[in-house]
């Protein structure tokens, strides 16, 4: 198993562009699977900056298509045309790769995935992070340390591909340029292209709730129409940080490009007024802290004099128009001129 396409990849980028305040990153998805059906192709690629979809390819299609239109706006044909070229000779190593672990695991055959995730930060002390790891059938097999220039294998058959790429020094060297110049060059230029749509701010709506039972209490804070998408939710209790306690849900994105996410964590319900939500995202100057305020006693009341009230004067009216009614039908009723009077027989 060689570093195949991935040589050609590092090749095919290149560029420079200003810089957009970070953190952000770049990351690119391949995944391979041995046994494809109609929807599930052998192979996908999609790409993303700051968790946004950017580009998909896939071996149904075989053409890389951009997904965000501030991409299809600043990159030519001629670069979709050269990343489509390298897809599919990616494609072509993915299904050799399969076929070779298979054989590494004596599995005759059946569903088997190969995955490979690879790609760049730029964080906002101006430091860069790169990573390039290998998973099979949903497990760790490979993982690049480009500061070592060493790889960690997470099984016996992974340490064939290991000790193959050490003995070649230039592999190493290759893919640590790629992230620390290759991928951060090209992560400057598309947060150039989408600084419009990656740099805006949008404000979470944070909604606190609780439901008791037994006197214990579950408060939720949720989260929602957030961008970007990095945020902490963290409940306090007396002012410190309940991270054992708390559960959370993971970030997912809304329809409208924002993200929506929540936590709670479980509390006797005399001591509700000892937790407090705390939101931290890059929209807000500072910390938000919400509190679960319950319904008060007091509003069914309320709703059901305001409703009784609505009854009662809809009663009198009726009754008023009901009485006007009877009044008319009392004092008589006079033809209009010109009218066929009745005639009695």
């Amino acid at each position: 198993m060689g570093p195949g396409p991935l040589l050609a990849l590092t090749l095919a980028l290149g560029g420079g562009g200003a810089a957009a305040s970070g953190p952000h990153s770049l990351r690119y998805f391949y995944t391979g699977v041995s046994e494809p059906s109609p929807g599930l192709p052998a192979f996908v690629s999609v790409g993303y900056v700051d968790g946004e979809t950017i580009s998909r390819y896939d071996s149904e299609t075989q053409r890389k298509v951009p997904r965000a239109a501030w991409m299809k706006a600043n990159l030519d044909q001629q670069y979709w045309d050269r990343q489509t070229q390298i897809l599919q000779r990616w494609q072509q190593t993915f299904r050799v790769d399969l076929d070779t672990l298979q054989k590494r695991y004596n599995q005759s055959g059946g569903y088997h995935t190969l995955q490979f995730m690879y790609g760049c930060d730029l964080l906002e002390d101006g430091g860069i992070q790169g990573f390039l790891q290998r998973a099979y059938d949903g497990r760790d097999f490979l993982a690049f340390d480009k500061d070592t220039l060493t790889f960690t294998a997470a099984d016996s058959a992974a340490e064939i591909t290991k000790r193959k790429w050490e003995a070649d020094e230039a592999i190493g060297e290759r893919m640590k340029h790629y992230l620390e110049n290759t991928c951060t060059e090209w992560l400057q230029r598309y947060m150039e292209y989408g600084k419009a749509t990656l740099e805006r701010r949008e404000r979470p709506a944070v909604r606190v709730s609780g439901k008791e039972s037994d006197g214990l209490l579950t408060l939720s804070c949720r989260a929602h129409g957030f961008y970007p998408r990095p945020i902490d939710i963290n409940w306090l209790r007396k002012g410190r940080v309940q991270a054992q306690e708390t559960k959370r849900g993971s970030t997912a994105p809304n329809s409208d490009g924002t993200y929506h996410a929540w936590a709670s964590i479980e509390a006797l319900a005399a001591e509700k007024d000892e937790y407090q939500c705390r939101v931290e995202h890059a929209s807000l100057p500072e910390p938000g802290l919400f509190s679960w305020e319950p319904e008060s006693n007091l509003l069914p009341i309320v709703i059901g004099v305001a409703v009784a009230t609505l009854i009662i004067v809809a009663v009198i009216a009726g009754f008023a128009v009901w009485n006007s009614r009877s009044g008319r039908r009392e004092k008589g009723y006079a033809p209009a001129q010109g009218a066929t009077p009745t005639v009695k027989r």
